[in-house]
């Protein structure tokens, strides 16, 4: 009898998967924008939009980098040791925190959505200025560090004027950005006024 429930139970999740997913698909198909924004929220709006501002960034790449990093968990930190919403390492939000002239800075201010998405959206439109607003190299970058990027652009493994995903030479960061182009393209579909 145990078996029997426990079966039935089974049964019962995949399809309560099942039907999730094939209404998300209709709906997705025809292009029912409500739905669409559940899988693409935008919390934290007046905050990301705030900063993107003050930085000269797109809010919607803000919100796209955020969806990928954490998945909008402010309290997620990443086996590395990447804190908060945009999932950045201690030490460059240290040496964000020294560029902005925050003397109160400290580690577990990276949990706070408000210092984490002005200190990732400070560092994404230094890396907008490093890389001329290119926003496959920014996002690479953003992933891979810096120094690679440039390196990869010195090298030719990556020509600044026709940049291919494929053409990106670390997997992980070849992925990522590819999420990152992918979400931020439905968040400009989806927010774009």
């Amino acid at each position: 009898m145990v078996k029997k429930r426990k079966k039935h139970r089974t049964m019962g999740k995949k399809l309560f998967i099942f039907l999730g997913i094939a209404i998300l698909a209709v709906f997705s198909i025809l292009n029912i924008p409500f739905l669409e924004k559940m899988i693409y929220p935008y919390p934290n709006r007046a905050i990301i939009e705030k900063y993107a501002e003050q930085y000269g960034v797109d809010p919607l790449l803000v919100v796209a980098v955020i969806r990928e990093e954490s998945k909008f968990f402010s309290q997620s930190e990443s086996p590395k040791g990447a804190k908060g919403l945009m999932q950045l390492m201690p030490g460059t939000a240290q040496s964000i925190a020294e560029s902005l002239g925050d003397k109160t800075f400290n580690e577990e201010d990276l949990l706070n959505p408000e210092k984490n998405i002005q200190y990732g959206t400070w560092y994404l439109a230094s890396l907008q200025r490093a890389f001329a607003n290119n926003t496959m190299l920014v996002t690479a970058a953003y992933n891979g560090g810096r120094g690679h990027v440039q390196e990869w652009i010195n090298n030719g493994q990556l020509d600044r004027n026709n940049i291919r995903l494929q053409d990106i030479p670390f997997k992980e960061t070849r992925d990522y950005v590819g999420r990152v182009m992918k979400s931020y393209a439905q968040y400009k579909k989806l927010y774009r006024k």
